[in-house]
């Protein structure tokens, strides 16, 4: 493979003007407007995430920025480079862990990661030295002579995941990357990332409904609703939109007792989901309604109650956008 081209930016990473995308509908219906004209940009050396439900065209939007789909209008630059007039270029300049990975089933976890970095120009001892070392670093020597198929899912997340590290590119695109991991693993993700970052500048662009993840390691956020971008800003400054409320979840053995006065009073107000019910409040309300539920006749049908701050989800509720799809 010929080298990457020449850095034709020295601030951004990853610029997005503009970019629409519709899939056809089926004869007679209209098409559906998966990316509906998204500005982003991303600066050297962060995490920055796209956030959002199943659905939101936070896939549409990656596939478009590593070359595998072209918009219908916009434009796309990494590192100063046209992607959407030069698909080649992304390849040469990013490193992509999508959701699927089967191309890479039938290979061993060591062949899997050496034959990546054969793909990205190294050479065969290169490679395997590479391979190696990133198979040492996520802890999977145990399983590094076993076909990915024959592993559960966490473990060929965290295979496809080394595969993608190897063949240094100064963007890593992971979307999803840690479905199915348990947190050993999750923690082996991000202390890779956090190494290559500090160590190499690399650039981390992450796709993810989770919130908890979100809020953990990315510095800014993009959250994407309906194929636009609804905010972008740091994890803090959107969850500052909701600074002033809190989160109150009440979990009730069976059915919550209505009969109760303060129970009753809460059901118009909060949003239930089978045993769960949460309301979002003000800080001197939320103590009035765990005095109300923790003692009397309502404590005997409680199961557990909690209190939380702001989350990034608080806020994503706050922009309007939809519930359903973000993880906590």
């Amino acid at each position: 493979m010929s080298e990457a081209p020449q850095d034709g930016d020295g601030g951004q990473c990853c610029t997005v003007r503009g970019l629409v995308k519709t899939y056809r509908g089926a004869r007679g219906t209209d098409g559906v407007r998966a990316n509906d004209g998204i500005d982003l940009d991303v600066r050297r050396g962060e995490i920055f995430g796209l956030l959002g439900p199943n659905g939101a065209g936070k896939s549409t939007l990656v596939r478009q920025l590593t070359g595998l789909l072209r918009p219908d209008r916009g434009s796309v630059h990494l590192f100063g480079h046209d992607v959407v007039a030069h698909p080649e270029y992304a390849a040469r300049l990013l490193a992509y862990l999508g959701q699927e990975s089967s191309a890479l089933d039938e290979l061993t976890v060591a062949l899997a990661a050496e034959t990546t970095g054969r793909l990205r120009g190294l050479s065969r001892s290169g490679a395997r030295a590479e391979a190696a070392e990133v198979i040492t670093e996520l802890g999977l020597e145990g399983i590094a002579a076993r076909p990915l198929a024959k592993l559960s899912g966490g473990q060929r997340r965290l295979a496809c995941f080394a595969a993608a590290l190897v063949g240094e590119r100064p963007l890593l695109v992971l979307d999803e990357p840690t479905t199915g991991m348990d947190p050993v693993a999750r923690r082996a993700v991000w202390s890779a990332v956090d190494r290559r970052r500090a160590e190499r500048g690399t650039t981390v662009l992450l796709v993810t409904h989770n919130v908890i993840e979100a809020e953990t390691v990315l510095d800014r956020v993009a959250v994407i609703d309906e194929g636009r971008v609804i905010a972008c800003d740091t994890p803090g400054g959107l969850k500052a939109l909701v600074d002033g409320d809190v989160r109150l979840d009440l979990v009730w053995r069976d059915e919550a007792p209505i009969g109760v006065p303060a129970v009753a009073e809460l059901a118009d107000r909060a949003e239930r989901t089978g045993r769960r019910w949460t309301v979002r409040t003000t800080p001197e309300q939320a103590r009035e309604l765990v005095a109300a539920v923790t003692s009397g006749p309502a404590l005997a049908a409680l199961d557990d109650f909690t209190l939380a701050t702001p989350s990034l989800e608080d806020a994503y509720l706050k922009l309007g956008g939809r519930h359903q799809g973000l993880a906590r």
